[in-house]
């Protein structure tokens, strides 16, 4: 089976290397989950490293994560649906909303189960995916505020992410003056004014002026070493935390090019070899590897080996080893990017081994 090899030491270094030098600048974290899958040991991990407050699209991860003892506050980063609401109140905290219905039913949930519910209110600052308007967010506090075990604790926006508009002095000052006049209106303290995600990275460490905003949410730059933008390596953190690893099962010597009429592959893609000059005649060591797409996205794949990945069907990856010496059964390793690690924590068919 292949597996994914997780070092927790590498991710305990980035998590407490950021959690030192955001709180330096006044800023909290708020650590992402969701592309591990909420898993526990992870979670740990970022609690260890000071890390309190833990965030994840799934109510699932947060109950997984809670049920294998993790000790932090849970935070839903999605928009929580109504069908989950009794869900949500019992194992969250906190939860990221946009919609006065849906805090509404929050807060008749959290009546009936005698309990308070922390919510953070998104605010649409161009990039068009979650958020109210900020002309709307007026009224919608002030609707929030009489609401019966709701405790208002902040605002927070969301970019990159849909229509991959950057983090800058621009956005994030007007955010930051949106925090504070409705703070000064209804004359509250927001605990969390929260700028964003790992792509914030790049502004944060680049301004002695954050205004306002006093929380990130962030995964990428602690599990990857990567920031959120073009993920770019960052310099004193660690990008190999995750390797996958999978097996040779097919070492074949095959033709540089295929024979007969070539269309589309099994997902509708153009053929690597459609516009390709077919410029010589010749073979190539061929390996298929015991992994597909349905475990992981290959174009997220980085080999550690001097191998090259021609592309993958759902079952196999299939890789051009060049000069190489390797034999049937020996193992391949690669670094991954967000995608690839998404699809590797999420797939049961590839092991999860810590080191």
């Amino acid at each position: 089976m292949p597996y994914i090899e997780i070092n927790l030491e590498k991710i305990f270094h980035n998590a407490k290397l950021l959690n030192e030098i955001l709180s330096s600048k006044g800023i909290s974290i708020i650590g992402i989950t969701k592309v591990t899958l909420g898993n526990p040991t992870i979670a740990k991990t970022l609690v260890e490293a000071g890390i309190n407050y833990l965030g994840d699209s799934r109510i699932g991860n947060i109950i997984r994560m809670k049920e294998a003892g993790v000790n932090a506050k849970f935070v839903l980063i999605r928009n929580p649906s109504h069908s989950e609401i009794p869900l949500i109140i019992r194992h969250t905290d906190i939860s990221l909303n946009s919609e006065l219905i849906t805090i509404k039913k929050l807060s008749e949930e959290a009546l009936q189960q005698n309990k308070k519910h922390g919510v953070i209110l998104m605010v649409e600052m161009g990039d068009l995916r979650e958020g109210i308007m900020p002309n709307d967010l007026e009224n919608m506090v002030g609707e929030v505020l009489k609401l019966q075990n709701i405790d208002l604790l902040g605002i927070g926006t969301n970019l990159k992410c849909f229509a991959g508009v950057i983090p800058d002095e621009n956005n994030m000052t007007e955010f930051s003056e949106i925090a504070q006049d409705i703070q000064k209106k209804y004359d509250i303290q927001f605990q969390f004014i929260s700028g964003g995600n790992s792509a914030n990275y790049d502004w944060v460490m680049s301004t002695n002026e954050i205004g306002s905003i006093n929380n990130l949410r962030i995964g990428t730059v602690i599990l990857l070493g990567v920031d959120g933008i073009k993920e770019d390596p960052i310099l004193k953190y660690y990008q190999d935390t995750f390797t996958f690893v999978a097996e040779i099962v097919e070492l074949k010597k095959k033709p540089l090019f295929p024979k007969g009429t070539v269309t589309t592959n099994a997902f509708g893609e153009p053929s690597i070899f459609q516009n390709r000059k077919k410029s010589k005649e010749g073979y190539r060591i061929h390996a298929l590897l015991n992994a597909g797409r349905q475990d992981i996205q290959e174009k997220g794949l980085f080999p550690k080996d001097d191998v090259e990945i021609l592309s993958a069907s759902s079952d196999y990856i299939i890789v051009d080893l060049k000069k190489n010496d390797f034999k049937l059964g020996d193992e391949l390793r690669f670094n991954v990017n967000y995608e690839a690690l998404l699809g590797a924590m999420t797939s049961p068919f590839i092991s999860k081994v810590f080191i």
